[in-house]
Formats: C-alpha cells, sequence, structure tokens
C-alpha cells in the first residue's frame, strides 16, 4: 500500500523538496565558468544579437563584476576572455573593454544586494513584445517563476549608455527579478547564476507563447493563489541548480572550449 495515498498536496511538496536537498549535489563549476557557460546557454536558445545584449555577475571586491569582453558574440565567450571591471568600467582583470551599456548593471548591483547575476538581452520575441508596448502576461504553469516578479518600463529612455538610463532601469525593476523594456529587451537581476540564467531563458518563452496566444484570442489569467503556489514550487535554489546543469550539460556538446 502506498504510503503517501493520503498526504495533502503542501505535504508532498515538503516531501519533494525534502528529496532535491538529497539528490541534487552542488556543482563544482567557478564562478567564471557559470557565466561563460550562461553566454553559450542563451546562444544556443536564440538571445544572441550581434554585440547587444550584456551578462554579469557580482565579483569581489565588492563594487566589481564579471563580463563579457566587448566585440565577442555569446558563442565567443569562455571563462578565459571574460572581463573583471570596476563600477567605472575600467577593466581590472583582462583584455579589452566591456560593452559601454554595463553602466546599468553597476547601477542595479549597487541599489539590489540580493543580485548576484544580471542578464540583458534583445531576444527575438521579447524584442517584438516590447514593440508593442505590452507587459508580460504569465498565464501558462511553465512560467511561473516569473508571476508577479516582472516589471515593465513602458517608455524608451534611449541607448543605456547614460547614468540616467541607469536609474530608470533600477527603479523600474525596483524589487522584482525581471523587467520587460519597451522598445528594447528583457533584463533578469538573479540571486544567482543559475536562476539568472533559467529566468532569462523563461522570459523569452512566455513572451513567445503570449504572442501566440494574442494572435488566437483573449488571454485568460491564471488563479493568482495557484500561480503563487507554482511559483514558489519552482523557484527553489536546488531546482534552479538542476535545470541549469541540464542546460549546461547540452551546451557542452557543442561549446567545450568555454571553459577553456
Amino acid at each position: 500500500m502506498a504510503s503517501t495515498i493520503a498526504l495533502q498536496k503542501s505535504e508532498l511538496i515538503d516531501k519533494a523538496h525534502a528529496s532535491m536537498e538529497q539528490v541534487f549535489v552542488d556543482q563544482t563549476w567557478t564562478l567564471r565558468q557559470k557565466l561563460a557557460l550562461t553566454c553559450r546557454i542563451l546562444f544556443d536558445a536564440g538571445h544572441s544579437s550581434s554585440l547587444s545584449g550584456q551578462v554579469s555577475a557580482r565579483a569581489v571586491p565588492n563594487g566589481t563584476f564579471y563580463t563579457q569582453q566587448f566585440g565577442l558574440g555569446l558563442d565567443e565567450i569562455r571563462e578565459s576572455n571574460l572581463v573583471h571591471v570596476n563600477e567605472d568600467l575600467e577593466v581590472i582583470d583582462g583584455r579589452g573593454m566591456a560593452n559601454p551599456a554595463n553602466r546599468f548593471h553597476a547601477w542595479i548591483y549597487r541599489h539590489r544586494a540580493d543580485t548576484r547575476c544580471i542578464v540583458h538581452t534583445h531576444s527575438p520575441h521579447v524584442s517584438a513584445l516590447s514593440m508593442l508596448e505590452t507587459p508580460l502576461v504569465v498565464s501558462h504553469m511553465d512560467f511561473c517563476p516569473l508571476y508577479d516578479d516582472c516589471a515593465f518600463l513602458s517608455s524608451w529612455p534611449g541607448v543605456p549608455v547614460g547614468n540616467e538610463e541607469g536609474e530608470i532601469i533600477t527603479l523600474a525593476l525596483d524589487n522584482k527579478h525581471a523587467v520587460l523594456l519597451a522598445h528594447h529587451g528583457y533584463l533578469v537581476a538573479g540571486r544567482t547564476i543559475e536562476e539568472a540564467c533559467i529566468l532569462a531563458l523563461l522570459i523569452e518563452r512566455a513572451a513567445k507563447a503570449q504572442l501566440l496566444a494574442m494572435a488566437a484570442g483573449e488571454i485568460k489569467h491564471l488563479a493568482p493563489e495557484l500561480a503563487l503556489e507554482a511559483r514558489t514550487w519552482m523557484t527553489t535554489e536546488k531546482r534552479y541548480a538542476a535545470t541549469f546543469a541540464y542546460y549546461v550539460r547540452a551546451a557542452l556538446r557543442h561549446h567545450a572550449d568555454c571553459l577553456t
């Protein structure tokens, strides 16, 4: 006789989380390796837009972060060609320069102590949704990590290389983990690199699904209590780590050079 047949959903959820803690072991990738792997994962998912977009991770000492070397595409990023920069985007370690648009990353890191990684790209379906000046609508179980956690900047402040844009984007993000930027793209601010990578993949998939649904009819909304239940279920550190590991395995079949 099954021992779990009479358990409530909340008890089963707790039991599953406990199992994940035991089964999913911590990976040994370094911060730089995870950042390089994230770039390749995003490339494979179609997020590349020439030299636009930045991926970064908070570093030591405080007020510094790692990011791509400007001039390289997401498919060219390796742990060895990342640059370590300060808030003035001056290179502390590495060659070349950071993307000048990394300035708004510095603003977010300064104002959001919980943020360890930022991903910003101009992925195709988010870009299309942004052209409609339409916020992201989360109406499917798969996208619930973004439910009530994706802000919307309804106007485009121009090329984001000034401090003004840094302040505007930081204020728009507020305390959420994602923001859709009108006429621009998206930004996610993750508590870990794994979380930032997964949310970046999800926001593009969610935008694609939303555009398909809008073309077919009226989007129906989720019950808030169920959407929040799903968000809590899907946004644990272990679940993010396990999902990230899956994407890493896929990426390394094609991009083993990113760990050189």
